[in-house]
């Protein structure tokens, strides 16, 4: 059963390019909208960082500017660009915000929003089928 809509985060964004399963993504949801902020992070100021590339070739993302009324208490609490993902989430309807920093998912969670992190998108494609098993993986993304 494919969901509404999701509205990423970047970090799990990046998670999913390393592992080469960002296409789970649409396989998943309707719409992936993802936060002007969230863009920027990964594929603007993040540009020479793993899974900027990937993010900047995605021809179904749909780059969106929360309302600011909403957006602006959320700064306060959380980083731009979890506040930006958890604004739209809460302005569209029938949306999950994709998350994977604890704080930003508790004010997800105190707002009512459905949330889900990089493992649970892993676990639901399982679920469904689109991916056969689950194996660990250790990687160091920013190599000294």
């Amino acid at each position: 059963m494919i969901n509404s809509v999701i509205v990423a985060d970047s970090s799990p964004l990046i998670y999913l390019a390393i592992i080469a399963q960002l296409e789970l993504l649409p396989q998943l949801y309707q719409r992936i909208l993802l936060p002007t902020a969230v863009w920027d992070e990964v594929t603007i100021q993040g540009v020479a960082l793993p899974g900027a590339q990937a993010v900047s070739q995605l021809t179904w993302l749909e780059i969106q500017a929360p309302e600011a009324l909403i957006l602006e208490p959320l700064s306060i609490l959380v980083d731009r660009g979890e506040a930006e993902a958890i604004a739209l989430a809460q302005s569209t309807p029938d949306s999950t915000v994709l998350l994977d920093d604890a704080q930003a998912r508790r004010v997800a969670e105190r707002l009512g929003i459905r949330r889900i992190g990089t493992l649970g998108i892993l676990r639901k494609a399982k679920k469904a089928g689109l991916i056969v098993e689950l194996v660990t993986h250790q990687w160091n993304l920013y190599p000294t």
